[in-house]
């Protein structure tokens, strides 16, 4: 086989059979397609399309490109998979209450993709916490507590690694189908034997409409499915922050706050509840989805989570007392202002992206690779749709590095929320399952 031979014939819509699959995902990984190939065959995928049983084998052969872990665990391996929001930390919750409950999960995350936040940036605000396990660490760790929150080795899905970058700058990002295969061909190479998908739906997510977040769920769930992985997903509404924080340092906050019980955050606690009551269906740990969510209820109000996260946190390098010192082991930024209501009214919407992008630009995420991540810098005491505001009212805090940057924030937030005069319906946190 050759590279061009491949290319032709997605092209031409004669499609991608498995053993020309195999052959590309090994040649991304080795060096031997070259990137102006990897670019015309992304292209070729965004305008052709795959079928189902195609997207099952890119899949498949992208997974296979590198290591392929496998467990020998006295429980089921699961995980859960975000695509992104604002606020959304709920797998620093959902990991080790799931392990609380009997599951292991080697939580294989990424960093800050655009104007969404990531996993690993978040955690790595706690002083000396190490993402980057070797394999015989991460078996380790997983052993010990049960949860492990770790990036992607160079030895996982080397292919994606190599098309991922070639898809941003040739403008074939939003192929469902290479969106898919990336995603998918990380987690199944972390040998799980069920997951559940969080998409989200709305002016904070990639995807912003609800047809578009089912069908990217629909195309997962099918995708893993077909691939061995026992899968469902839910749709969830991302036209607000989930929490009320956005920031690494400040989430992880939230977090705590929320795990040690002193201040409940209440969506980012149903959702995870919801997850995880789905996870734990799919693992075979619970009868059905409410039953799940109160195992999950009870791991979380008891504290085990909490414990859980704890020597989590120590054995991937941080400090031994973080559940009960994190507000001193946190990084707090030098300047923290108000932003105040210049009317009175309720929130009727936020613009998501927008709060995300401040984030950004006050230092919280990358404008570029290699960008040097500020952890204490992010917005907190985000007011919700629906919230009622007085005039001069506080409905967020910037936390910045300079006042400069916290006053081109504040005009930034104020931008991002429209205050009208009468309350809007709330919108629903979950809307639709897809399994």
């Amino acid at each position: 086989m050759e590279a061009r031979q491949i290319i032709a014939a997605l092209r031409d819509g004669r499609g991608l059979p498995a053993d020309a699959a195999r052959w590309f995902a090994a040649g991304l990984a080795s060096g031997e397609v070259t990137d102006a190939q990897a670019g015309a065959f992304a292209m070729a995928v965004l305008i052709r399309g795959l079928s189902d049983g195609e997207r099952v084998g890119w899949t498949l052969a992208m997974r296979d490109s590198g290591q392929v872990l496998g467990w020998n665990l006295p429980g089921p391996v699961i995980d859960k998979h975000s695509t992104g929001g604002i606020g959304d930390c709920t797998s620093l919750l959902l990991a080790p209450a799931l392990a609380a409950c009997g599951a292991y999960v080697p939580m294989i995350s990424g960093r800050g993709l655009g104007h969404t936040g990531g996993t690993l940036d978040k955690l790595e605000s706690i002083p000396g916490y190490r993402t980057d396990q070797p394999v015989d660490q991460l078996r380790q760790i997983l052993s010990g507590v049960g949860c492990a929150i770790v990036g992607a080795s160079a030895d996982i899905a080397p292919a994606d690694r190599r098309l991922y970058g070639v898809r941003d700058v040739t403008g074939t990002v939003e192929s469902v189908d290479l969106i898919t295969a990336s995603i998918l061909s990380k987690k199944l190479a972390a040998g799980l034997e069920a997951l559940v998908l969080d998409v989200k739906c709305g002016s904070g997510a990639f995807m912003k409409t609800l047809p578009e977040a089912r069908a990217l769920a629909r195309a997962l769930v099918d995708t893993a499915n077909g691939a061995g992985c026992a899968t469902a997903a839910l749709v969830t509404d991302m036209s607000q922050p989930l929490a009320a924080a956005a920031g690494n340092a400040l989430e992880v906050v939230e977090v705590m706050e929320t795990l040690t019980g002193q201040a409940i955050d209440q969506p980012l606690w149903d959702l995870t509840l919801a997850l995880g009551g789905e996870a734990l269906v799919l693992a075979g740990l619970a009868d059905d989805a409410l039953a799940g969510e109160d195992m999950i209820d009870e791991a979380l109000a008891s504290g085990r989570a909490a414990e859980t996260f704890g020597r989590m946190v120590a054995a991937q390098g941080g400090p031994h007392d973080f559940v009960e010192r994190f507000p001193d082991r946190l990084p707090a930024a030098a300047v923290v202002v108000d932003v105040c209501a210049d009317e009175a009214g309720f929130v009727a919407a936020i613009d998501g992206e927008a709060l995300g992008h401040c984030v950004v630009r006050l230092g919280g995420g990358r404008l570029k690779g290699g960008d040097r991540i500020n952890p204490a810098v992010g917005l907190s005491d985000l007011a919700p749709v629906g919230e009622p505001l007085a005039r001069g009212e506080a409905f967020a805090l910037v936390h910045a590095a300079t006042p400069e940057e916290a006053a081109r924030a504040v005009a930034e937030v104020k931008a991002a929320y429209r205050i009208g005069e009468t309350a809007p319906d709330e919108p629903d946190l979950i809307l639709e399952r897809i399994v």
